[in-house]
């Protein structure tokens, strides 16, 4: 058997995200994901020591890191068609799930149950998974304001329903990440301190 997780995984640069969009910096999924597992780590801590709660940090970050590997195999599904309907989304999901188990095929036995919990939701981590949606879109909010401050317009509405779709989860370590993380990636580098 061949073991081609890593080499798949490592294939991950070459995904593009934000593929209907005129974008002036191109983003990876190799680049996305690295943001992601920073901000759940973020959202953990904070809601580890301000809002009384025990989160894995260390594991939310790395369910960051892992949580788009399939599309690696299916690609970049942008937003307005994965939600367009919900045949549509559910269909996808199936699909992000086949493409999630092949990879997982792709390791030996007895490495295959250490990524489980990393590629596939658990129950008992349902709260580190929210935690990752919720970086997630506030990785996508960073995109859409750093294309902003490049002038692209592009991004304005995708900008305003990120946002919006962010305080419908009703994440508070995300609110609390918003109010006094997200202003900084308004500044430019002469400005951050």
């Amino acid at each position: 058997m061949s073991n081609d997780f890593y080499a798949f995984i490592s294939r991950m640069k070459y995904i593009d995200r934000w593929a209907l969009m005129r974008n002036t910096e191109e983003e990876s999924l190799t680049q996305h994901s690295y943001e992601v597992a920073v901000i759940a780590h973020a959202l953990a801590v904070i809601s580890n020591k301000r809002l009384g709660t025990n989160y894995d940090a260390e594991k939310v970050a790395l369910i960051g890191l892992f949580h788009d590997t399939s599309e690696i195999l299916t690609g970049d599904m942008p937003t307005p068609v994965k939600y367009y309907s919900p045949e549509i989304t559910s269909a996808y999901k199936k699909v992000e799930e086949v493409a999630t188990g092949k990879l997982l095929d792709m390791l030996p036995d007895d490495l295959r149950s250490e990524y489980e919990d990393l590629l596939l939701p658990a129950k008992e981590d349902e709260e580190l998974w929210k935690l990752n949606k919720a970086a997630d879109k506030i990785s996508a909010l960073i995109k859409c304001i750093e294309e902003r401050k490049a002038g692209n317009k592009e991004f304005d509405k995708a900008l305003e329903a990120t946002e919006a779709s962010i305080h419908k989860m009703n994440c508070e370590a995300a609110e609390i990440f918003i109010k006094e993380f997200l202003p900084s990636y308004e500044l430019t580098l002469d400005q951050l301190k």
